[in-house]
């Protein structure tokens, strides 16, 4: 049987184990995010454990996947997806099965945080490779779907499964989800190695893997350390870690920062010397492969965003349940699905230039209904059409993003190109994340002090111990009521003062809203290069 056969024969049954995979990365952090709870009390773990668990994951991932983007091109696409969802199968188990927290996060999320890092770029190198024209339009499209399909049916099922039987569980059927993507990898067809044999950058890499670490760790722990004024920052020997007086985050963000570009340059020389590297040129210097690294970055930017805020008004202030916050999440992950699929399937030819414009107007746009459902007690139905025009607008962009980049590209480039557009999407998130946090950190502290110190009904002793915080966080009632029980003059004042927390709440997170609607619109400007007419190439 010829190659093109047997590629005929697999394309379509093939993208299955692709999609698989897509949807099981962006699961797994439903599952851990659900079943917190029970690992705080199964494990006698602390909170600081379990933000420490997420985030093993997410810089492995946010680090080694520009590095996965090449290590494909070297051993094969398929054999690395495959390796990546062995190590993934085996991390779930660990989990599973551990006996504290240690074991936890530096066995298995560590394991997962790696598997991932091959499984995903793979995704994306595989689709430039196997598909061409419509196909490959519609395998992107696709992919970008799953992602839909995870933020709706991933807390429903992490829910199900750990309210009805326990955290182990839940891990335990991700370790077997994973196995099938493996067993299911025999439908993928391979695609060839490039002509000129590929040599790995180990300098590119390591410079890479240290620039990206700082800058996500550093833009990340910005809401947590503070941005110049230092609110927790890191304890190190007894000690707070301050850097002249100011919080480290931005300083170790910019070392990131500087650190890439000086890759950016070392890469230049190892491209010349040896006609590959980590990060060919074509990536930096083609305008139409930059715009689609933009629209990748905002996809990833709006998720991260919109889980921190809604996610967290849903579940924190009207009380949603996983499995309720999954349902509601599905008025944006439906339309998501749809138009990401549906645009390449039904209008191949359609202008990607105005299927992004048009997707960037309805998200930044459907903030303002999102905003406008709040209330300090939950929401109304106004959230709903607002996920849905965000989600519709997301799968306008998830259409079009990738293909945009992998057809501005030769074969080799584009299927490289899946390594840096998946750091993309890590970089985004916590861009994104980072923004908002601080947003409604500043905004909650400010708005509430602000309240409580104009407030006629509040004693002056009250007053006294309110203008003392140095931050106040977002919380819901409960937790509310045990942080003013040591504060409040008496219950008259804790009445006032839980008062102005529900305000607060809601004017912090519609604050957020609408600066995560403006940074969406800010993507209008990088669609300029885009092109006109469908991609061919």
């Amino acid at each position: 049987m010829s190659t093109n056969s047997a590629l005929s024969k697999y394309k379509f049954l093939g993208l299955f184990p692709l999609v698989m995979a897509q949807i099981g990365t962006s699961g797994d952090n439903s599952v851990l995010t659900v079943a917190t709870a029970s690992l705080l009390a199964s494990l006698n773990a602390t909170m600081s454990d379990i933000q420490l668990a997420n985030i093993i994951y997410s810089l492995c991932a946010g680090c080694l996947m520009i590095v996965g983007g090449m290590v494909g091109l070297i051993v094969g696409w398929k054999k690395t997806f495959r390796i990546g969802a062995a190590m993934c199968a085996v991390g779930e188990l660990v989990v599973a099965f551990s006996g504290n927290i240690f074991m936890f996060t530096w066995g298995g999320r560590l394991l997962v945080g790696i598997g991932a890092s091959f499984l995903i770029p793979s995704v994306l190198g595989l689709i430039p490779g196997l598909y061409q024209g419509n196909d490959r339009a519609f395998a992107f499209g696709a992919i970008g779907a799953a992602t839909g399909i995870a933020s709706c049916l991933g807390p429903i099922a992490a829910g199900f499964l750990i309210d009805t039987f326990d955290w182990r569980i839940a891990f335990s059927c991700m370790a077997v989800y994973f196995t099938i993507v493996f067993v299911g990898s025999l439908l993928v067809g391979d695609v060839p190695l490039p002509e000129q044999k590929v040599r790995f950058d180990l300098k590119g890499t390591v410079v890479a893997v240290a620039g990206l670490f700082l800058l996500i760790i550093g833009i990340s722990k910005i809401p947590v350390w503070g941005l110049i004024d230092p609110i927790a920052p890191p304890v190190i020997g007894g000690s707070p870690l301050v850097l002249f007086g100011m919080s480290p985050a931005l300083f170790i963000a910019l070392l990131g920062l500087i650190t890439l570009v000086l890759l950016v340059r070392i890469e230049r020389n190892v491209e010349k010397t040896y006609g590959s590297c980590l990060i060919p040129s074509s990536f930096l210097t083609t305008p139409q492969v930059r715009s689609g690294l933009y629209l990748t970055a905002m996809l990833f930017l709006c998720f991260g965003g919109s889980f921190f805020l809604v996610i967290t008004y849903l579940q924190l202030v009207a009380g949603f349940s996983a499995i309720m916050t999954g349902i509601a999440m599905s008025a944006m992950a439906i339309p998501m699905i749809v138009f990401s699929m549906g645009i390449p399937k039904f209008s191949p030819d359609a202008s990607p230039k105005k299927i992004c414009r048009t997707g960037i107007a309805m998200v930044a746009l459907s903030t303002i209904p999102m905003a406008l459902s709040l209330n300090p007690y939950g929401v109304n139905w106004l959230m709903y059409v607002g996920l849905f025009f965000f989600g519709s607008g997301q799968g306008f962009v998830a259409s079009q993003s990738s293909n945009i980049i992998a057809g501005a590209v030769n074969a080799r480039d584009a299927q490289q190109s899946s390594g840096i557009q998946t750091a993309t999407r890590n970089v985004g998130q916590a861009i994104g994340v980072a923004i908002l946090g601080v947003v409604m950190l500043f905004s909650i502290t400010g708005t509430f002090k602000d309240a409580a110190l104009s407030s006629a009904d509040l004693s002056s002793t009250s007053k006294t111990v309110i203008s003392e915080q140095a931050s106040i966080g977002f919380m819901p009632d409960a937790a509310f009521a045990k942080y003013i029980a040591d504060k409040a003059a008496n219950a008259d004042d804790a009445a006032v003062l839980t008062a102005i927390n529900r305000s607060t709440r809601q004017n912090s997170t519609q604050l957020g809203l609408y600066v995560l609607g403006f940074i969406c619109a800010l993507f209008w400007l990088s669609t300029g290069p885009l092109p006109n007419e469908k991609i061919t190439k």
